[in-house]
């Protein structure tokens, strides 16, 4: 049965990540997903974006790099805690880590850079529900500390716009309120005054 794109939209959930398994998407699927991502708004044609994957050993070696990274941060870890770090990016088979990489320009505004990364990021999590994997979009707090980016494979310039992990999902995933159209969209009625 061939869905529309507005009800395929309209539908859209992310997957929980625990439960994205193997297989994960082919190289040629990552790749279409990967074009994808790039189609988006980018004044400046700049490319203010890039894509690391994530996959195999690679995983279980960022979650012992972040493990260690959580206990120089915040001291001896319970059991538990390391056990979180050390599967942070094993719990899926891929992880997609979208980077801001903005580049100086006259006229074009870093924020608006970062904003086409975040669109990039939207895609690449439509593409892959597209082609039939769960995705689910995160940062967390290695996003925001210099020396979990450096782990990741960022530069000290690059910031996180997220981690898309993509895998085949069977559930149904939890569909989330979503906020009521009519309570966010106004029509334009003149100038606000402070």
């Amino acid at each position: 049965m061939t869905v529309s794109v507005i009800d395929f939209m309209l539908t859209r959930k992310s997957a929980p990540i625990a439960e994205l398994k193997e297989p994960a998407p082919s190289n040629d699927e990552i790749r279409t997903m990967l074009a994808v991502a790039t189609r988006v708004p980018d004044h400046g044609m700049l490319a203010p974006w890039r894509f690391i994957l994530y996959r195999g050993e690679a995983r279980v070696r960022v979650g012992e790099l972040l493990a260690a990274r959580a206990e120089e941060r915040e001291g001896p870890l319970s059991d538990a805690r390391r056990q979180q770090e050390m599967t942070r990016f094993s719990r899926a088979p891929l992880v997609i880590g979208v980077v801001s990489a903005q580049k100086e320009h006259p006229k074009i505004p870093q924020w608006e850079m970062f904003l086409s990364g975040g669109a990039a990021a939207m895609n690449l999590v439509t593409a892959a529900n597209a082609l039939g994997y769960g995705a689910n979009w995160i940062t967390n707090w290695y996003s925001d500390d210099e020396e979990g980016r450096r782990i990741l494979g960022l530069s000290p310039q690059e910031r996180v716009i997220g981690f898309v992990h993509v895998g085949t999902y069977e559930g149904a995933p939890f569909d989330r309120p979503r906020p009521d159209v009519d309570t966010v969209v106004s029509d334009y009625s003149g100038a606000w005054e402070a």
